[in-house]
């Protein structure tokens, strides 16, 4: 048997399915692979004449110190995903789900919104590292989060840095920040995610109370952040979930899960294949 029969064998028996993503999973969409200095580099010039790095780059110090650099960054961010559509492999997935009586769940470190864009249910879904859609305030004034959707981001591509007017908070008047977990990020207001962690857990479980059985389909999920896979093989060992996990790079799974060496469009078009012959 294939990877990818084995997979859509998986996935057919599942009552209900936890699709984790990380950012392998933009990929097909045209999103840049900040995989190592060079991927990221290759995105943003600028950033390697500068020595920046994309661990430097995504820390909150530069919103204090450099906000138009910062906001170049995450600007140029911000419209690259406003203006990508979700690749086939979102509409697989929520094709797979709207088969199960359990539907699906998200679990993702991207903060794009791709999956609410591709029609999953916001309440179902839990950005780890926040969302790029919603903005906070430097000075903790106490507005709490706001959208980031009347902000139209203007960052002159020749230097990456952002030209005014910068986001403002509405209440005080000070600069915005995305509400995006950085590295060395102690100023996070992490109040949306902790409501998508309850929603999730709570998912968790009702699996586990209903027995239902669970599958883990995860994509283009790395371990030089592991949070996704971490939370994927956590669910095999307390939910006795199956993990299909598709990543082009490192596709190495638990024993007795399944590994498909993979991007994930390419994956997720042979698994339905199997699903639904012609």
């Amino acid at each position: 048997m294939s990877v990818e029969a084995a997979a859509a064998a998986a996935i057919a028996e599942a009552d209900t399915i936890l699709v984790a993503a990380g950012a392998g999973m933009g990929v097909d969409s045209g999103l840049p692979d900040f995989r190592g200095d060079d991927g990221f580099w290759r995105a943003y010039p600028p950033m390697k004449a500068l020595g920046l790095s994309f661990v430097q780059m995504a820390n909150p110090r530069w919103f204090r110190e450099d906000p138009t650099l910062a906001w170049g960054f995450y600007g140029h961010r911000t419209a690259l995903y406003r203006k990508t559509a979700p690749h086939d492999g979102f509409a697989i997935l929520k094709r797979f789900a709207d088969t199960k009586r359990g539907g699906a769940f998200v679990f993702t470190s991207n903060v794009d919104g791709a999956f609410q864009k591709a029609g999953f249910d916001d309440a179902r879904v839990y950005e780890c590292h926040g969302s790029l859609g919603f903005l906070q305030c430097m000075r903790d004034c106490g507005a709490g989060l706001f959208s980031s959707s009347s902000w139209e981001p203007d960052v002159d591509e020749s230097t990456f840095r952002a030209r005014e007017p910068l986001p403002k908070c509405p209440k005080c008047g000070a600069l915005a920040r995305p509400n995006v977990l950085m590295f060395g990020d102690g100023g996070w207001d992490s109040s949306r995610c902790d409501l998508q962690e309850a929603a999730f857990s709570s998912f968790i479980e009702q699996v586990r109370d209903d027995r239902a059985r669970l599958v883990v389909v995860e994509c283009g999920a790395g371990s030089a952040v592991p949070t996704v896979r971490m939370t994927s093989e956590r669910l095999c060992r307390l939910a006795g979930a199956r993990l299909v996990r598709i990543n082009v790079r490192e596709p190495e799974v638990p024993s007795g899960q399944i590994g498909i060496a993979s991007g994930a469009l390419t994956a997720l078009r042979a698994i339905e294949a199997v699903l639904t012959p012609p």
